[in-house]
């Protein structure tokens, strides 16, 4: 790698991390990190939700005992400059020169999709980071048919499903190394079977995890179907995924998927190109939502970069200020993926694009980290007066009901700031954590609008405090409220069989 190629690759890494850390200043938790953050607390080799590895690098995070986002999203920012270095040099192992190189990292860092998924701390960013280390020893292996690769290749695919399940979709593209002759006979003198059998036995403890729990996670997609994919248009996953990566992005997208086939280079780009399309067509099969689409647009734009530096930018040098132009023009849409305005100047000039309004709401911002600074802290008060107000010998042993596992992450991780008890919750990864024995004769309960969801489980409960959200783009999430539930009509064991089968309600 030459000198100008690690100058370009430095330039856009110190960019990408400069708009992350900005948008860590002006932001604060999105719900499902603080889910993700509170696995660091209960290692096991599964998660109602998803994969163990995430819960390692909380493990490591939870180590600084602070509830700084900075903090916990160390990892994340680690990924995201990891992603931008190894989509350089999938682009040079291509062939891409400083023309190539340029265009394909600049194109990520105008995307407002790779700008938020890599941003926040959750397990999509670490399976895009999986699925390009994975295709980066992908065209090695093509390009210089080594065994070592292959090694690699297996250990990052083994990786990335620990950390995120949607890893599959690129594996099964890896069955296009049996459609070529080249690969497949190298490959089949290449011992593929024992991959798999080690693969098998590494994975085994997060299968045994997820059998001795009945199997979670396919409840967990059976009811994201029920809710959400079900519901999902192609055609609106299609126009969602072209504009979170960016209408201009097009530039590149378009010529990448001519290129991929039909470039010079037949050898080493063809079996690359139906690795992505295979893993295309099984994601839109699945009817996935348009984010796990992200990493197949990752592996696009390098073909792209190349089209137009190859075929385009080599006779006609000047082609390349129009589209740098062009792709520069593209980088107002950052800030719809990333907080990197004040929450003030995104409500006054921004959120206007993306208003949604509801019954009794003000701005409807789609993207809660924009205001959970504000959102937690009020929260987290609320709570205290509440706490507080309870005579002495019902503190002793009360508990806070989070109703909603973002709820109950977020007490967890501030109520030592705030001197609040513990919490549980029967939501998600939470029913894994809850106590055993006798509930406390008062119980403190948060959730957001559920009616009267709690009076079957205690003699009485009173609503106490409302605290109203103007930032929401839902009606359930308008308010949240708090109750104080005396005198439980059942234990923690009768309540964890009540919930087996509500873990995602």
């Amino acid at each position: 790698m030459t000198k100008q190629y690690r100058l370009i690759i430095a330039i856009f890494c110190i960019i990408k991390l400069t708009l992350h850390l900005i948008a860590d200043y002006h932001s604060g938790f999105q719900g499902d990190e603080l889910l993700h953050i509170e696995t660091g607390n209960h290692l096991a080799f599964g998660y109602m939700e998803f994969p163990p590895f995430i819960a390692f690098l909380a493990f490591i995070q939870n180590l600084f005992n602070s509830n700084s986002v900075y903090i916990h999203h160390l990892f994340s920012h680690i990924s995201s400059i990891l992603i931008i270095i190894f989509i350089a040099k999938i682009t040079i192992e291509l062939g891409g020169k400083n023309k190539a190189l340029f265009l394909t990292l600049l194109c990520i860092i105008i995307a407002p999709a790779f700008g938020r998924s890599q941003q926040l701390f959750q397990p999509v960013v670490f399976g895009q980071l999986f699925w390009v280390l994975g295709f980066y020893q992908l065209v090695r292996y093509i390009k210089y048919l080594d065994k070592k690769y292959l090694t690699y290749l297996a250990i990052f695919s083994l990786i990335g499903f620990l950390f995120k399940y949607d890893i599959l979709f690129f594996i099964f593209g890896l069955s296009s190394l049996f459609f070529f002759k080249r690969t497949r006979e190298t490959l089949l003198k290449q011992n593929v079977g024992l991959y798999i059998v080690i693969a098998f036995l590494l994975i085994l403890p997060n299968i045994y995890w997820q059998y001795t729990n009945n199997f979670p996670v396919l409840q967990m997609f059976s009811r994201l179907y029920e809710t959400q994919l079900d519901k999902l248009s192609r055609i609106d996953n299609l126009k969602n995924l072209i504009l979170a990566t960016n209408p201009i992005s097009l530039i590149l997208v378009f010529p990448a998927l001519f290129y991929m086939f039909k470039s010079n280079k037949t050898e080493l780009y063809k079996p690359v190109a139906f690795s992505i399309t295979l893993s295309f067509f099984l994601l839109v099969f699945s009817n996935g939502k348009s984010y796990y689409f992200f990493p197949i647009i990752l592996t696009i734009l390098p073909f792209g970069a190349l089209f137009w530096e190859q075929k385009v930018i080599q006779n006609h040098k000047w082609v390349m200020f129009p589209i740098t132009f062009l792709l520069f023009l593209g980088s107002i849409l950052i800030s719809f993926g990333m907080p990197v305005y004040t929450f003030n100047h995104y409500l006054h000039s921004i959120y206007k694009y993306e208003k949604k309004d509801i019954d009794g709401g003000k701005y409807g911002v789609k993207y809660d980290e924009y205001y959970t600074q504000e959102k937690w802290k009020k929260t987290m008060t609320e709570l205290k007066k509440v706490y507080d107000s309870l005579p002495e010998s019902e503190k002793l042993n009360c508990l806070i009901w989070g109703k909603h596992y973002a709820q109950a992450g977020s007490v967890n991780l501030f109520k030592k700031q705030y001197g609040l008890p513990k919490v549980f919750s029967y939501h998600g990864s939470f029913y894994s954590w809850t106590p055993n024995g006798e509930m406390p004769k008062t119980v403190i309960a948060l959730s957001y609008q559920v009616g009267d969801f709690f009076n079957p489980y205690f003699e009485k409960v009173t609503l106490v405090k409302s605290i109203y959200n103007p930032y929401a783009d839902n009606e359930e999430e308008l308010y949240q409220r708090i109750y104080i539930c005396k005198n439980p009509k059942q234990n923690f064991e009768k309540m964890k069989d009540l919930f087996k089968h509500r873990i995602f309600e």
